[in-house]
């Protein structure tokens, strides 16, 4: 069991994170590209499966304006962290990974199928290889019947820090886009390998359509 002090860390600094994040998101010029579709899909009450890659989570709520979301999120310690800190985001999460307690998780997401809110994921979370989609996303679009929407976001300026994933702090008052791309079926007569290669095509190909976003003002992503 946590002692005090790790319960006051675990109760303020997410909260404090949250705060950050909100603020330095308030200072990026952003703008959302190809949402089209997706939003049709909300029109219709019909919710997808939304999936990009580790490095960007940080600042993924604020380019979502669907019904509601949740999220799988690592079950170690560090991930407590990151659910408090999208909880205060308003984005539920889901405990779990390929790692730990990844079956309960998946048994989780599976019944949430069925509720009417997005599920996200990091397909190449919480561990890596960086930018290689794993399996679960495939099962859970084989078995939900659910869409897959690919996502992406970029930025202007901002450091990379030296993780597995690389991951992507934005710095203020840079120029962001997010990108969405066209929802994914799984069609039961190809092969979980070709589904999972087909998404992680479409992730990389929608990160590309933002990045050319970002070209028509002069500027590259970070």
């Amino acid at each position: 069991m946590p002692g005090l002090g790790d319960r006051i860390l675990l109760t303020c600094l997410p909260w404090l994170a949250a705060g950050l994040v909100r603020t330095l998101a308030v200072t990026l010029r952003r703008e959302i590209v190809g949402e089209e579709p997706v939003r049709a899909l909300w029109l219709a009450g019909r919710p997808a499966i939304l999936v990009y890659w580790h490095d960007q989570l940080m600042m993924m709520p604020f380019g979502y304006r669907g019904p509601g979301a949740k999220g799988l999120i690592s079950a170690s310690r560090d991930g407590e962290y990151l659910a408090r800190t999208m909880a205060h985001l308003g984005v539920g999460a889901v405990r779990g990974s390929s790692n730990r307690g990844g079956r309960a998780a998946f048994r989780e997401m599976l019944a949430l199928a069925a509720e009417p809110v997005d599920l996200a994921i990091t397909p190449d979370g919480p561990k890596g290889p960086r930018h290689e989609a794993k399996d679960g996303v495939v099962q859970l679009a084989r078995l939900s019947g659910r869409p897959v929407v690919p996502m992406a976001f970029v930025c202007s300026r901002g450091h990379r820090f030296a993780s597995w994933d690389r991951f992507l702090l934005p710095y203020p008052f840079g120029r962001a886009v997010y990108a969405y791309g066209a929802p994914l079926y799984y069609d039961q007569a190809e092969s979980v390998e070709q589904f999972r290669l087909r998404v992680q095509e479409a992730i990389e190909a929608t990160g590309r359509r933002a990045a050319e976003q970002l070209k028509a003002y002069d500027l590259s992503a970070v």
